[in-house]
């Protein structure tokens, strides 16, 4: 084996040990990044809900559901799916959900500023992100599914 190889070898697999310590913090931070956006944005929402039914009629033109039924039905979304995501709790289930509540928001948007189109991307990217690797190991479901499991195979 190549000398330098043999003693980069350790290296790597004590900093792919401590980076892998990182894994859980770093979903947490994920999750409560895009869960405050989310959340943040349902209130905004419900404060003046008038303003609200007046924006999804004028700006958000959302695909196949009347003004009203979309108002709600994202509202419901930005306040429902980022508790789930922050807790870590069906977490594939509500980044995916949050996933199409984004992409919606986009796409109903006849147009959006550059900065607020990276935004969403970002937002999406960290969506993924969770969607394909869970929520990570300082969630409600690292500590449940293992439980339920168990309980399942009994």
């Amino acid at each position: 084996m190549n000398r330098n190889l043999a003693t980069a070898l350790p290296l790597l697999k004590t900093a792919k040990t401590y980076l892998e310590y990182l894994q859980a913090p770093a979903a947490l931070a994920a999750r409560l990044f895009v869960g405050a956006a989310f959340f943040r944005s349902g209130l905004t929402k419900i404060v003046d809900w008038d303003t609200t039914l007046a924006l999804f009629a004028d700006e958000y033109h959302v695909p196949l559901l009347p003004t009203d039924v979309a108002a709600v039905a994202g509202t419901f979304g930005e306040l429902f799916f980022p508790v789930l995501l922050v807790m870590g709790l069906f977490g594939r289930f509500s980044a995916l959900s949050l996933s199409f509540v984004n992409i919606v928001a986009v796409l109903s948007l006849s147009e959006i500023a550059p900065a607020a189109l990276q935004q969403h991307q970002f937002w999406g990217s960290l969506l993924l992100a969770i969607v394909l690797w869970g929520p990570g190991g300082w969630s409600v479901d690292a500590w449940w599914w293992p439980k339920a499991s168990r309980q399942i195979k009994a």
